[in-house]
């Protein structure tokens, strides 16, 4: 045997010994998980198979389908495609103002962009429902907003419980996750392609087009995914700034299981998110995947 040159059965202990101390320094988070996010969604998914009677209880020795059936319900299509507009608004929106942003602050100088990110953060040291009664306050017909509009000679500023201050609050309360995942791709570009095409007389929007924007689709996609699936499912911010004029999937979800008592379509609904969030989830890492190997293979 080689000098210094380990045996075989060492090697394979070794890397036995790593493998549990790994397991060890995991199984916290894993049983947290565990409690707290796989049995809980066992028995949503379990729920979902129930059958309602007529009394309002749920009955699992019946299984069946008729929860997601009812999904299929005008009423219930027009609240989920109301959710899915609004969803749709609130990421365009928030693609449209974080990607300037994000732009300005990874190209300005480091110490600079040290604040400017501090600044991106600010609101989550406040509680999330905190803001959105900020936001019910500024756009309430007493507060600054109506104050101002009257001052101007507009009238009261009536936009509360209105689908446009959902979107207002939405956009406040998800820009946040647009804009990080913008920088961080920006801050990973290799700038010296676009002065490459800027050397061969591309203009500055042709530059940005063909090289800029391609070279961070992994962050629009991941900004985009963190925007749309929160904002869809969102129950906190329809509920205080829309109230019972804007109905979405989250709002009617909560109905389900405490004023309709119908616990398998709320389940129902419920599955249905969850599996369209790990779709979401599996195209952002494929689009993620996909970036990376065209950055590895780019000289």
């Amino acid at each position: 045997m080689p000098r210094g040159s380990a045996p075989a059965g060492s090697e394979a202990a070794a890397a036995r010994a790593r493998r549990r101390q790994g397991m060890l320094l995991a199984s916290p988070a894993a049983i947290y998980l565990l409690i707290f996010f796989v049995v809980p969604l066992g028995l949503i998914t379990v729920y979902s198979f129930a059958t309602r009677t007529f009394t309002g209880r749920t009955s699992l020795s019946d299984w069946n389908l008729n929860a997601y059936r009812d999904v299929g319900d005008e009423i219930v299509l027009g609240i989920v495609g109301r959710s899915a507009w609004l969803a749709t608004l609130t990421t365009v929106i928030c693609l449209a103002v974080g990607y300037p942003f994000a732009y300005y602050i990874a190209t300005r100088p480091k110490s600079l962009r040290a604040i400017l990110l501090v600044l991106v953060m600010i609101p989550f040291w406040t509680n999330g429902l905190v803001r959105v009664f900020a936001i019910r306050f500024l756009l309430g017909s007493n507060g600054p907003a109506s104050t101002l509009s009257e001052a101007l000679g507009f009238g009261t500023f009536r936009i509360l419980f209105t689908p446009t201050a959902v979107t207002i609050g939405m956009v406040y309360t998800f820009l946040t996750f647009m804009v990080l995942p913008l920088y961080v791709a920006l801050e990973r570009m290799d700038w010296s392609l676009t002065e490459a095409a800027r050397d061969l007389y591309a203009s500055g929007a042709e530059a940005f087009w063909k090289v800029t924007l391609p070279l961070t689709k992994s962050g629009i996609v991941a900004g985009c995914v963190l925007v749309f699936v929160p904002s869809f499912g969102s129950y906190v911010v329809p509920d205080i700034l829309g109230g019972a004029k804007t109905l979405l999937v989250g709002s009617y979800i909560a109905q389900q299981f405490t004023d309709a008592r119908n616990r398998p379509l709320g389940a129902a609904l419920s599955v249905m998110l969850i599996v369209a969030m790990l779709i979401a989830v599996a195209l952002n890492q494929r689009s993620g995947s996909g970036a990376e190997n065209t950055e590895k293979s780019t000289p």
